[in-house]
């Protein structure tokens, strides 16, 4: 039923709103606003990591581990090596170990925790002062990727809480990780 002209109507239309933009639902919309090209991960440079990604958040079972193991190989080699990559890719992780269709969130959880805990170029450069003048200081990059696992810590509480108890066993030992 419409109401008068001069008054705003109750009534639902037919027509969807037009939305602007991507919504912010869609998992991995700022993979873009990363300059990929410019930055390295393990095997040089890092422009394969949003297909990697993607291929984590919308591949099967098999696809999706084997993307995620390529990607740990590439951000977080030997399981405590950062690259300059990493921490541009922690928010990516944090996504996706968020959204229920991802076939390996525990997995994504337990790399996040690697991340959180490694301190490999720190080590080094404690024992080699010099790493610490190089231009490109792996020690920076360390450091950030694990400010970047801090960050989106926020959501701890909600994954530990999760009815997979895989997913809430790997997120209570990221939070050991991160001394929460």
């Amino acid at each position: 039923m419409r109401t008068a002209p001069d008054q705003p109507s109750n009534e639902r239309t037919s027509c969807p709103v037009p939305t602007t933009g991507v919504a912010r639902t869609t998992p991995l919309a700022a993979l873009s606003r990363v300059p990929w090209g410019e930055i390295q991960d393990s095997t040089g440079c890092a422009a394969a990591i949003p297909l990697l990604l993607n291929s984590v958040a919308w591949g099967d079972r098999e696809t999706a581990g084997a993307a995620l193991s390529d990607l740990r190989r590439r951000i977080c080699q030997y399981g405590f090596v950062v690259e300059q990559a990493t921490a541009a890719t922690v928010p990516f992780l944090w996504e996706l170990a968020q959204l229920p269709q991802v076939t390996c969130r525990a997995e994504i959880i337990q790399l996040l925790r690697s991340i959180a805990g490694a301190r490999q170029w720190e080590s080094t450069a404690a024992v080699y002062p010099k790493l610490l003048n190089h231009r490109e200081n792996p020690v920076v990059w360390e450091r950030r990727a694990r400010q970047a696992v801090r960050a989106k810590s926020g959501v701890l509480g909600r994954l530990m809480a999760d009815d997979d108890s895989e997913i809430a066993h790997a997120t209570t030992e990221l939070a050991r990780t991160l001394g929460e």
